[in-house]
């Protein structure tokens, strides 16, 4: 009986990493549909990803992958996976999309592998109690609001990613939503709306529909309150 239950939690632990490494599948299949030019195809796959890495930390802790597999680090395996989907995948879809002139195409997509590879690197990325210190490297979403939410100019898309570069450095408390301390419901909630209109917004384009922009923005604006005053104003 003992050795069935251990079967079966080695095979529970197993599905999970499994789970969790097939992001970099769906990764992989935005860059074909992302070389392809299919803008939509490849943010389906984009937003997968982020389901992906946004639910199998939960499903890691029901498993107790740490002491069912002590051999196989889950947080290495996810790292290497959010590099791949957060920085490199949305820098290609950045480069190929035309969000600035050809001529910033390159110099932009290196800087932002850089300053996304150095963010990384530092320690404390994320504190004790479940916030990420400095904007976390989410280019998938600031490269997807701007190609089909905001539509903005070049000039203020280099701009922007001047500004995102930097804050990544800054160390303003920015809520980790699957693990939020306060306000987890209505944080969960932001997230899901943000996600769901993304996607009717990402299904019905190139059609914009300005209550659907609107949600998307209701959304961000959110998480930008909510780190302005997680960081300056409500302080333990």
């Amino acid at each position: 009986m003992n050795n069935d239950y251990t079967i079966l939690q080695k095979s529970a632990a197993w599905s999970v990493h499994i789970f969790t490494a097939s992001g970099l599948i769906a990764g992989f299949l935005a860059v074909l549909a992302i070389q392809a030019q299919d803008w939509r195809v490849a943010t389906f796959w984009m937003l997968l990803t982020l389901v992906i890495d946004g639910v199998d930390g939960t499903f890691a802790r029901m498993a107790n992958v740490k002491e069912v597999l002590p051999g196989i680090d889950g947080k290495t395996i996810d790292y290497v996976i959010d590099f791949c989907t957060y920085a490199i995948i949305p820098t290609y879809f950045f480069y190929m999309s035309g969000l600035v002139e050809d001529q910033y195409a390159i110099p932009a997509s290196v800087f932002i592998l850089l300053v996304s590879s150095i963010y990384y690197g530092r320690d404390g990325m994320v504190s004790d109690d479940y916030y990420f210190i400095g904007f976390p490297v989410m280019w998938n979403m600031v490269v997807l609001m701007m190609f089909f939410v905001f539509q903005f100019s070049s000039p203020v898309n280099i701009a922007l990613i001047i500004f995102f570069s930097i804050i990544h450095f800054v160390p303003i408390k920015f809520v980790y939503p699957s693990r939020a301390p306060r306000l987890q419901k209505l944080t969960i909630t932001a997230t899901v709306v943000m996600l769901a209109s993304l996607i009717a917004v990402v299904f019905l384009y190139p059609e914009t529909y300005l209550w659907l922009n609107g949600l998307v923005a209701a959304s961000i604006l959110y998480f930008a309150v909510l780190a302005v005053y997680d960081t300056f104003i409500h302080k333990d």
